[in-house]
């Protein structure tokens, strides 16, 4: 009898000792360390069999099945110390890096093996990667027992999930093995200290990274290792590789979880095939930030990052709405912000005034807000009207300001109008100095996409202009009442000049 084995029968024997003394405390512990001296027993075993079959891993040991490109993640990883994958929404990707980090600490020695992840905020690394290891392992049985960002086997660490500061290149330091896997969750997100940090981790030649995440800052460090010639393994997942759009045969449940025809159907029709947000959403794919785009991709994607810190309640006034009124057939849309946080959305596919203002009244009585700026031209002055005379019976209490975005904007030499002004002060300006959040803001996709349609030039004076929203609707087919709404929102009409706030 070999010593492992006679270790596993010496348990076996004082559990049933104990199971008959009927101590519940010690015969949870031995049970326990059963558990793992059999789990050590058959980890050479695991290791030769999966070592370098990470699907069939997944086949066998986890009784689930993964499509065409998540095979392909897996051996990438297998043979790639860098694995950059750059992917469209709803395809399985944080799903898949988490296999990837059971199948690396199932198939190598505790004290061998480590695996590092992090991610923009400690939210996502808990909420997405590491509440997917948690389900893998449980389905799994797998090995010592997983917490909600850290994997231990014998007490031992063998893996954690972590969000250093972003200027921290030491944030991973003090992890020792030859067998490191490090993954870039959300990787578009993640700072470039980090992923200097991440590849000091993983200097030898049997360890690996995984950095997989949407494509949506085209400014990110992440761009910069997608570009040919960086020395990273490099994929690409658009949402038309999804099993749904070329039918590849998926059982009934994985089906179900990724990206259908419909959404990408509805995508083309919501924010056009050439805008940024449907390049990163459904292709998977990068955009560069156009000379004449007046909010660009890059700064709008720093201003959706979410941040792991609550904000003071002074933060978070005043509260204010923005109002674009439909007409012609567009949406009349309705915007919240607090304080420097775009929040939520009211919306109506109408344009007569008296369903227009109570819709706007139960906006401000949900969020009170002290100020509502209204779109004055054409329906919007009736809507105003209605607001006004809803005051002066004591309906609300709110200040109702009429903005008509042609007229003179406070720098005439600079700026063509005020609609010119608003979207080149808040739109570009705000998203260029991270000076508004949008990272929890209702409707985000539809209100980015929206924001990155216009373009701009200089009139024959020199003046910035903006591309008119009829000419806007006329290119695209449809018009940015979601954007209009939020400039509204942040614009602060008692100002002489448009401040940024």
């Amino acid at each position: 009898m070999t010593a492992p084995t006679a270790d596993v029968e010496r348990i076996r024997h004082q559990i049933d000792q104990l199971v008959r003394a009927g101590d519940t405390r010690q015969l949870k512990l031995l049970r326990d360390k059963l558990k793992s001296g059999v789990d050590r027993r058959n980890l050479a075993q695991r290791s030769a069999k999966y070592h370098d079959a990470p699907v069939r891993w997944v086949e066998e040991r986890l009784r689930q099945t993964v499509w065409s490109k998540q095979r392909e993640i897996l051996h990438a990883v297998r043979d790639h110390r860098r694995t950059a994958v750059r992917s469209g929404h709803g395809v399985g990707k944080s799903w898949t890096a988490a296999l990837v980090a059971c199948w690396w600490l199932d198939t190598h020695q505790p004290g061998e093996a480590f695996v590092v992840s992090t991610a923009p905020t400690f939210s996502q690394v808990r909420a997405i990667l590491w509440r997917y290891i948690r389900k893998h392992h449980r389905s799994g049985q797998l090995a010592g027992r997983v917490n909600q960002t850290e994997w231990l086997i014998d007490d031992e660490l063998v893996g954690y999930g972590r969000k250093p500061a972003d200027t921290d290149e030491d944030g991973f330091q003090g992890i020792h093995a030859r067998y490191v896997l490090v993954i870039l969750d959300e990787a578009c997100g993640i700072p470039e200290q980090l992923w200097t940090a991440a590849d000091a981790l993983a200097t030898g030649p049997d360890c690996r990274i995984l950095a997989i995440g949407n494509p949506d800052n085209p400014a990110s460090h992440f761009r910069k290792v997608c570009t040919p010639g960086s020395g990273w393994h490099q994929m690409s997942i658009s949402a038309f590789d999804s099993p749904n759009l070329t039918g590849e045969v998926v059982p009934k449940d994985m089906a179900a979880a990724l990206v259908s025809q419909e959404w990408v159907d509805e995508k083309a029709r919501d924010w056009g095939v050439d805008n940024p947000v449907y390049r990163a959403k459904v292709l998977g794919e990068f955009s560069q930030d156009a000379a004449n785009q007046v909010v660009r991709a890059s700064d709008v994607a720093n201003c959706r990052a979410a941040a792991d810190h609550r904000p003071n309640p002074a933060d978070l006034v005043p509260v204010e709405l923005g109002v674009d009124v439909g007409g012609g057939g567009d949406e009349t849309v309705i915007r919240e912000r607090r304080g420097r946080r775009a929040g939520r959305e009211w919306s109506a596919h109408t344009d007569r005034p008296e369903k227009i203002a109570p819709l706007i009244l139960k906006a401000i009585k949900e969020t009170g807000a002290d100020s509502v700026k209204i779109d004055s031209i054409g329906v919007g002055f009736g809507v105003i009207g209605e607001l006004r005379n809803a005051a002066n019976r004591g309906e609300h209490q709110a200040t109702i300001h009429a903005v008509n975005v042609s007229t003179t904007p406070s720098e005439p030499d600079k700026y063509l109008n005020l609609r010119a002004e608003l979207w080149w002060v808040i739109g570009r300006g705000l998203s260029e100095r991270g000076g508004w959040d949008l990272a929890m803001m209702d409707n985000a996709d539809m209100t980015v996409a929206q924001m990155l349609e216009p373009r701009w030039d200089v009139d024959p004076q020199g003046r910035i202009r903006v591309e008119k929203k009829d000419e806007i609707r006329k290119r695209l087919g449809r018009s940015p009442d979601n954007a209009d709404a939020l400039l509204l929102a942040f614009y602060n009409p008692g100002r002489t000049r448009v401040r940024w706030l």
